[in-house]
């Protein structure tokens, strides 16, 4: 069957060929119709249509290529990340002591020393809403924690989105809300900062409990079953010298904002078998300037009133891109709040987890009630 096939090819080439050039095979022999040929050919290459045929072509093998180059690339970092993170000793949980919480086996009212001694030295410190300061211990984003100290150094507030909680209640990560509730009491649904009620309303997302002079906040994943995804832990005193539900704006706790949320982003990737991102400062302001526009003209979009898009902006910023997303959020006090309602967004859970991005800078900034505007963008160059 397949000589059959091929005698039929053979045969109509022939024919094909007798037509065009049987003439001058006759009549002035091999030599005449092979010139012919050529010089057919190269008239045919002159065609603008056939040019750009034969560009379009190029590229694509130049993308296939490339495509399969990156592949390669990709599958060796991997490769590396996957031994990187067998390197990554896993903590051993133990009980709590003193409280019915703890994370990373630090409770509050640890000090710093005996924090240190188990987590290592921090690698970032920024101003919090509290008035304090979050300061993050963790090794290549794994065994992620923000621990808050008071002045007398001892720790006032905690916090991880990786699986490192232990308690009393026999709750982990492994379980969901539905558990949280059953074992623990019933979640507050305000708290107070002055003369001011705020009302607590986390839609299934998360719930806050007053316990043990600690508010404790369970944080769930709505797209894997309600399981604990995050947990913060921040004792009554911190939270009581905090005046007002939004902080009061700063250079500062800008920054402290928008480097929390880097970090958190970073932490929820690895936690979820991803390469880590790097902070892309060439694009900070471009996002700084959408959140502070937002903020100011009383919008929240990802187009903005001169009708510009994410990319848009980039593009006009001088910024090339072979991939880009952007994650913007308002409405909640602080990173971690903004970080855990995000992640409960499918599209912008899309953005935080996609494995192609490479690069990510975020831009913070307040209107005029306090309220911080967020501006994550996402860049592959």
């Amino acid at each position: 069957m397949a000589k059959l096939k091929f005698v039929i090819i053979c045969l109509c080439f022939a024919g094909v060929f007798w037509y065009f050039y049987g003439n001058t095979l006759k009549e002035n022999g091999i030599e005449a119709t092979y010139h012919e040929i050529q010089g057919d050919v190269s008239a045919l290459k002159e065609t603008p249509f056939i040019q750009d045929t034969i560009n379009t072509v190029q590229q694509g093998v130049h993308l296939l290529v490339q495509s399969i180059k990156d592949d390669k690339k990709d599958m060796a970092n991997n490769t590396d990340e996957e031994a990187t993170e067998t390197n990554h000793d896993k903590l051993t949980l133990e009980q709590p002591k003193e409280q019915s919480f703890s994370i990373a086996n630090i409770e509050i009212g640890d000090n710093r020393k005996a924090v240190e001694e188990q987590l290592g030295q921090p690698q970032r410190t920024t101003q919090n809403q509290y008035g304090a300061e979050w300061v993050s211990y963790h090794k290549d984003y794994h065994n992620f924690v923000m621990v808050t100290y008071d002045q007398a150094d001892q720790v006032a507030g905690l916090y991880t989105n990786q699986s490192l909680l232990s308690s009393t209640y026999d709750l982990s990560f492994e379980d969901t809300m539905d558990d949280v509730l059953k074992q623990l009491e019933q979640p507050i649904e305000s708290i107070n900062k002055g003369l001011v009620n705020y009302q607590i309303n986390g839609k299934d997302e998360y719930d806050m409990f007053h316990m043990n002079q600690n508010y404790i906040t369970f944080f769930y994943d709505v797209h894997e079953n309600h399981t604990i995804t995050a947990v913060q832990i921040i004792s009554e005193t911190l939270e009581n010298q905090k005046p007002s539900y939004f902080a009061t704006p700063s250079k500062e706790l800008r920054q402290g904002l928008e480097y929390q949320l880097f970090d958190l982003t970073n932490a929820a990737r690895v936690e979820h078998g991803l390469n880590t991102l790097t902070w892309f400062d060439q694009a900070q302001q471009t996002v700084q300037d959408h959140s502070a526009d937002m903020a100011k003209n009383n919008y929240f979009s990802h187009t903005n009133l001169q009708g510009q898009s994410p990319f848009d902006r980039l593009q006009l910023d001088g910024i090339t891109f072979t991939m880009a997303g952007e994650n913007l959020a308002t409405g909640q006090p602080s990173s971690i709040f903004a970080h855990e309602g995000l992640m409960n967004s499918m599209g912008h859970r899309e953005n935080i987890l996609k494995p192609g991005f490479k690069m990510l800078t975020i831009g913070v900034a307040f209107n005029d009630e306090n309220q911080p505007f967020y501006t994550e963008n996402f860049i592959t160059k």
